[in-house]
């Protein structure tokens, strides 16, 4: 076994990839940041239905979500400096190779996280929205204080699985050039002649990193759950008291006196918020 697999050379290589794991975490990071950016102007663009720019986004995403990340990967860093070259007299050339990998891997996060954010948005039943006019809210109030506090609730379990999965997808940002840990294990793996040993270090510590992920988007889904207890991170995201779980508020009335005035109270409650 050790002819073909030698554990030492896995120690020996381990530090060497530990010290590009910056790159790979750069780029999770960045295309985590456009995506949610992106994505959420995207959502907003196909909730709303504004003429063009909602067709647009439809397009956008049904390509992105159609084709393989490899593929946009090269479009963005062999055709987009080509065509505007071409049609700008731009040149991007030049440009460091990670930006490009920032840029394709920020569009297809965007696209991806555009539909989770759009189909949170849309279980959020309509009669809130109208409430929230009812009691003459803006259409920027009420989606800051009642429609994104909630969506955010129903979207972290496809937050996690989306960062995750971009995280395995940056071991495709070497094809292009870019030293991360697949590529520092791809070239030491080529410069000792013991592939295996190279890419089982990065095994181990993409499989860390997920794990990490993993665990760390489970707690706050537990802290963000709709039935937990504490509320501090609904207070820190200034949900209204409305959407807080406040037993006093939620009792069933009595009477029809009573049920009135619980309403009264809490649409007196959103509207100063």
């Amino acid at each position: 076994m050790s002819a073909y697999f030698n554990w030492s050379l896995v120690g020996k290589d381990f530090p060497r990839l530990v010290a590009v794991l910056p790159v790979t975490l750069m780029i999770v990071l960045i295309a985590t940041i456009i995506g949610l950016l992106l994505g959420s102007l995207i959502a907003f663009l196909r909730i709303e239905r504004i003429p063009v720019l909602s067709q647009i986004a439809a397009v956008f995403v049904s390509f992105v979500r159609g084709t393989p990340i490899l593929v946009q990967l090269y479009i963005v860093y062999y055709g987009v400096p080509i065509l505007l070259q071409s049609t700008l007299h731009i040149d991007i050339s030049g440009w460091n190779k990670v930006m490009f990998v920032y840029i394709a891997y920020g569009l297809n996060t965007a696209a991806f996280q555009s539909e989770t954010i759009r189909a949170s948005i849309q279980s959020i039943p309509r009669t809130q929205t109208d409430a929230c006019i009812a009691c003459g809210l803006t259409k920027r109030q009420t989606y800051m204080k009642v429609i994104f506090p909630q969506m955010i609730r129903v979207a972290m379990p496809s937050f996690g699985t989306t960062t995750i999965a971009l995280l395995q997808d940056t071991s495709l940002a070497f094809t292009i050039g870019v030293v991360d840990v697949v590529g520092r294990a791809r070239a030491l793996g080529a410069a000792t002649f013991h592939t295996m040993e190279a890419y089982a270090g990065a095994a181990i510590i993409f499989v860390a990193l997920s794990f990490i992920l993993e665990r760390v988007f489970a707690a706050i889904e537990r802290n963000m759950s709709f039935t937990a207890h504490t509320p501090h991170i609904a207070l820190r995201l200034k949900m209204p008291s409305l959407l807080l779980p406040r037993r006093a508020n939620t009792a069933t009335p009595t009477t029809p006196a009573a049920g009135l005035q619980i309403v009264a109270q809490n649409a007196a409650t959103v509207a100063g918020a």
